[in-house]
C-alpha cells in the first residue's frame, strides 16, 4: 500500500511577530481601559452637576469655601466690580471667531476678598494692538451664576502674561499671577455670570463636553476590538502546516 500524508498544524510564532504584539497589545489594552476611566469620569461630573443644580446658591459674601467643596455650585455675590483692573483671556473661538472672555474682579461686600464674574465672550479687534470695549456700566452689583475654575490652561508656554496695563490681556488664567498683579486677595474660582445677569457679554458657556460618557465607550470597545483584532491575526499567521508521511 502507498504512504498516507497526514496534516497537521503547530503554533510557531517568529520572533519578530512577537515582539510586535509583546508591544502593541499593552498599548491597545490601556487605551481601552483609559478610555473607559474617561467615561467613568465623565459620569462622575454629570451626577456632579445634577446635585450641585439642585442644592441652594452659596453666598460668598458670608462665606469663602474652598473650591472642591462648592465646585458648580449655584452662587450669588454683591460688591463692587472693579472696573479699572478687568482681564481678557485671549484665543477663546466662538463660531470660528478669535475673541476673549472678559474676566472683572468682583470686590465682595463685608469682605476683603475678591472674586472674579466671567462675564462672557467678546470679539477681538483685527487690530491686535487695540482692544475691545468692556466698559462697567453700574459698578455696584449683585450678580449670580455657576462656581468654576474657568478654562483649562492646556499647554502652558512662557508667562500668562507680560503685559502691564488694563485691562490685562492674559494667555490663560493663573491665579499666582493675578494675586501679585492686584491689590487684593482673590479666590481662586471664578463666577460664569449667568445669561439673564446685566452688563454681560455672550455667555453661552455648557457645561456638557462635547465628548460624553458614551463616546469614551465607543473609543473603548474599538481599541478593545483592535486588540482583539491584533492577537487573532498573530495567532493565524503562525500557525504551520506540517505533513507526515505514513506508510499504509
Amino acid at each position: 500500500m502507498g504512504a498516507v500524508t497526514r496534516c497537521r498544524y503547530r503554533f510557531r510564532p517568529g520572533l519578530w511577530p512577537t515582539l510586535a504584539v509583546l508591544l502593541l497589545l499593552p498599548l491597545l489594552l490601556g487605551l481601552g481601559f483609559w478610555q473607559l476611566d474617561r467615561a467613568e469620569q465623565k459620569r462622575a461630573w454629570l451626577a456632579q452637576l445634577a446635585a450641585a443644580a439642585q442644592q441652594e446658591a452659596v453666598n460668598l459674601n458670608a462665606v469663602q469655601p474652598d473650591y472642591p467643596a462648592v465646585a458648580q455650585r449655584r452662587v450669588e455675590a454683591r460688591g463692587r466690580y472693579d472696573a479699572d483692573r478687568q482681564l481678557l483671556l485671549d484665543n477663546q473661538i466662538r463660531a470660528g471667531r478669535q475673541g476673549y472672555l472678559v474676566l472683572t474682579p468682583l470686590r465682595l461686600a463685608g469682605s476683603e476678598w475678591a472674586v472674579l464674574v466671567d462675564r462672557g465672550w467678546v470679539p477681538a479687534p483685527l487690530d491686535r494692538g487695540q482692544l475691545p470695549e468692556v466698559a462697567i456700566e453700574e459698578p455696584q452689583v449683585h450678580v449670580r451664576g455657576v462656581l468654576d475654575k474657568g478654562p483649562s490652561a492646556g499647554l502652558r508656554l512662557g508667562e500668562a502674561s507680560s503685559e502691564t496695563g488694563w485691562p490685562l490681556r492674559l494667555q490663560y488664567l493663573d491665579f499666582d499671577l493675578l494675586a501679585q498683579r492686584l491689590p487684593y486677595p482673590l479666590l481662586p474660582y471664578l463666577i460664569r455670570l449667568d445669561p439673564d445677569q446685566p452688563q454681560g457679554f455672550r455667555r453661552d458657556w455648557r457645561p456638557v463636553t462635547e465628548m460624553g460618557p458614551a463616546t469614551h465607550v465607543g473609543y473603548a470597545v474599538q481599541w478593545f476590538g483592535l486588540a482583539l483584532a491584533l492577537v487573532v491575526i498573530y495567532v493565524v499567521v503562525n500557525i504551520r502546516r506540517v505533513e507526515n508521511a505514513a506508510k499504509g
